[in-house]
């Protein structure tokens, strides 16, 4: 039976390449995977540091179950060009960080002792994509995902495809596409079977067939009962797929879900509905270790976007990200557009083949992720070229004819090749773009941008980000402007019945080369900065849930009376999804405010803003007296459901440490963020409160990154992470103004 056996442990690193292997492992430095070759500071950084090569060199012992199976290597993803050798032979080179790739160990295994190396060039070389021009985003150095150690039969399967072509039909069908590995060339003659479980390990369906060639398709017809995966029921199914051999049996287990994706010109539909998309890009990367986080950091950022964000879809800007991630996203029911490695730059000829074959790698390997609704194959912002993505479409549509495909440009007129025309919209706030002085609240008009003369399927793919960067510590008035940004784009996109979404830029700050940001290697373009951490702009997001799910309250101000450009905190924006808000200002002024309606029409939930409209001149006088203490409460169906108070006097009285969870695996490299929030009396964030906290942890743990940090507008971030065994994991976290404050964690 097949085995597969995860290879993150043990593993030796060391700058630099030798020709003596033997001598290189023997100096080298202990080290678990994930792993980011340099550690980077937060920011202000040199980013070619790790622009070089780096050896991971681990030893595989012989197993007496190797004998006459298949062993290889499965590398999830290294960065960027690596070459992997076992006891001195090459056995493989893979020249892209974004997609897994097969080390073949058979055969070349001795009894005793295996030396594996693997060779990682950090490099920016413009021979692969992403690299041949700059790019607004680092891509670090490393064995950044798992590797695993694969032991299967000389015929095993090698690659399954689900799909299911009538989920509308009351009896669904599932044809089960299941390939088969034989790399030593033997006759091929057996038997396959598929048997379909519900999450509560129901058998729904079963099918089994001879086969005589390297691929055969099952088709399990008149499934009854059936759930529909969809995003607010996630509902997955598990396909067993066994084969059978002369020289061994192989099972594998391939998660899938029953659903139907549609972007048609009148909007998007999952199955059959219509369903407005609302969602962010994220990058893959964390303060410090870059790429290099294992699976519960990406499960939590999906976690984020689906839960916190109340997000329904994410675009991986811009490349395929971890299986975890993905895995996650499945679970949560929340929609992916997956696209290939690159940004803006189109190399030669050789480098145009690299990048269509991480279309076939991208598809091959996510083709059975119901999460996933569109196919990116063309490079980011890049021009037209149209014999490439003539061809990187013709595969995507080969390999996988269930979903469509998108092309995301920054230009107007462009070649539609694709199925969806996904378009960057940063006319916002553009004054040297054609139609910047049209209103605020427009998008570009679809025909002006497609050139087509009918609408076609249309999707806004970024849009904010670089134009209005913004800062989670900025000025309130900077702030209030970024909500009001978003706000107006999300309202367009709602009432527009022929636009099927948006991915705004972007989920949280990102660290990125020199030429881009802030000078400072970061990019604030989020809606949460580095640590996760909202920004007000994020809860443009979160507030357009139902109150049903999660009432959201949560006044764009700081709260202080000298703070803005104009004085007080006037226009007040509440993001909300209750029926009206309430404001009440010392003894003697309450008023009752619906949202705003006539600003935003069209959002599912509308802000309330609170300006000189509700107060007459007395009452505004009063604003320009004494400073009170004031308190905001939402109310839905007529009832207060939620309020917040703000303190006249804030003072520091609390630093809030807060972990995402307490308990952690005994496992090397599991992880977890903590966060520390620094309140007034009132529980609210002191935003200019920017002061020295020391961190010190003891238990199987590291602290990732430094130990003495500095508080950004009242909050930082930081990730711990397991170093293998079981016990107590203790957290002090000190401040001169707040003392000591101590976190128990347990590893187990």
């Amino acid at each position: 039976m097949r085995k597969t056996i995860n290879c993150n442990t043990a593993w030796t690193f060391h700058e630099g390449f030798s020709a003596d292997l033997a001598a290189a492992f023997r100096k080298g430095e202990a080290v678990n995977l994930p792993h980011n070759a340099v550690e980077l500071p937060y920011n202000y950084f040199d980013e070619t540091c790790y622009q070089r090569p780096f050896t991971y060199q681990k030893v595989v012992a012989w197993r007496p179950e190797f004998e006459g199976r298949e062993v290889a290597l499965v590398f999830d993803g290294a960065m960027a060009d690596s070459v992997v050798y076992l006891n001195g032979e090459q056995v493989v080179a893979h020249s892209d960080g974004y997609t897994p790739f097969t080390a073949r160990l058979t055969d070349r295994l001795v009894e005793g002792d295996n030396l594996i190396t693997v060779k990682i060039d950090g490099s920016e070389n413009p021979a692969i994509p992403p690299f041949g021009a700059q790019i607004d985003y680092l891509t670090y150095a490393g064995i950044y995902r798992d590797v695993w150690l694969r032991i299967t039969a000389p015929v095993s399967i090698g690659n399954v495809k689900i799909e299911t072509p009538d989920v509308l039909a009351a009896k669904k069908t599932a044809k089960v596409r299941v390939d088969i590995a034989n790399p030593r060339g033997l006759k091929l003659a057996g038997r396959v079977s598929v048997t379909l479980k519900a999450a509560d390990g129901k058998t729904v369906g079963h099918a089994d067939a001879s086969y005589t060639g390297d691929s055969v398709t099952l088709e399990l017809k008149d499934l009854d009962g059936i759930a529909l995966w969809d995003v607010d029921n996630p509902n997955l199914y598990e396909a067993v797929v066994e084969l059978v051999h002369e020289s061994g049996d192989d099972t594998l287990c391939v998660n899938f879900g029953f659903r139907s994706v549609e972007f048609t010109p009148q909007g998007f539909r999952l199955n059959g509905k219509p369903l407005k998309l609302r969602g962010l890009n994220r990058h893959q990367s964390f303060p410090y270790v870059g790429y290099a986080m294992g699976r519960r950091a990406q499960e939590r950022d999906a976690e984020i976007l689906r839960k916190e964000l109340k997000v329904n879809v994410v675009r991986t800007s811009h490349y395929p990200q971890s299986p975890w991630f993905l895995d996650a996203c499945d679970r949560l029911g929340l929609l992916v557009f997956e696209e290939i490695p690159g940004w803006q730059h189109v190399g030669d000829e050789s480098w145009r083949q690299l990048s269509i074959d991480n279309v076939r790698s991208m598809i091959e390997r996510d083709w059975n992720h119901p999460s996933i609704i569109i196919w990116g194959v063309r490079i980011n912002e890049s021009q037209d070229f149209h014999d490439f993505y003539t061809a990187t479409n013709k595969l995507a549509h080969e390999l996988d004819p269930t979903r469509q495909t998108g092309g995301v440009r920054y230009i107007t007129d462009s070649e539609l090749l694709e199925d969806v025309y996904t378009m960057n919209d940063f006319i916002q706030g553009n004054e040297e773009l054609p139609g910047a002085n049209r209103p605020r609240t427009a998008l570009r008009l679809q025909g002006e941008t497609t050139g087509q003369k009918k609408p076609v399927p249309y999707m806004v793919t970024e849009f904010n980000g670089h134009m209005y960067p913004t800062k989670r510590y900025d000025q309130e008035q900077r702030q209030a402007e970024h909500v009001s940004r978003y706000l107006s784009i999300l309202n367009a996109v709602y009432g527009d019945p022929n636009i099927s979404g948006s991915t705004g830029w972007c989920m949280f700050d990102y660290n990125t080369h020199k030429d881009f940001g802030s000078g400072d290697r970061l990019c604030h373009h989020g809606v949460m900065d580095i640590w996760r951490e909202p920004k007000f702009a994020a809860w443009v997001y979160t507030s357009q849930c139902d109150p049903s799910e999660e009432v959201v309250l949560k006044p764009v101000t700081y709260y202080a009376r000298g703070e803005r450009n104009i004085g007080g905190i006037l226009p007040l924006i509440v993001l909300t999804n209750c029926d009206e808000v309430e404001l009440r200002y010392g003894a003697d002024v309450v008023k009752r405010v619906k949202p705003d309606r006539e600003t935003y029409p069209h959002l599912p939930h509308a802000p309330v803003v609170i300006d000189q409209r509700a107060f007459s001149a007395e009452e505004l006088g009063l604003w320009g007296m004494k400073w009170e203490e004031a308190t905001v409460t939402g109310y839905v169906d007529g009832k207060p459901v939620q309020s917040v108070k703000f303190a006249a006097d804030p003072v520091p009285t609390t630093l809030a440490v807060k972990p995402d969870w307490t308990t952690l695996s005994a496992e090397p490299k599991d992880s977890v963020r903590v966060a520390i929030h620094a309140l007034d009396q009132l529980g609210n964030l002191l935003p200019f409160l920017d002061e020295a906290v020391h961190i010190e942890v003891s238990g199987p743990v590291k602290l990732l990154g430094p130990s003495e940090v500095v508080l950004k507008g009242g909050v930082v971030g930081f990730w711990l992470e397991t170093t293998g065994g079981a016990g107590d994991v203790v957290v002090k976290v000190a401040s001169h103004r707040f003392g000591e404050t101590i976190l128990t964690l347990k590893a187990g």
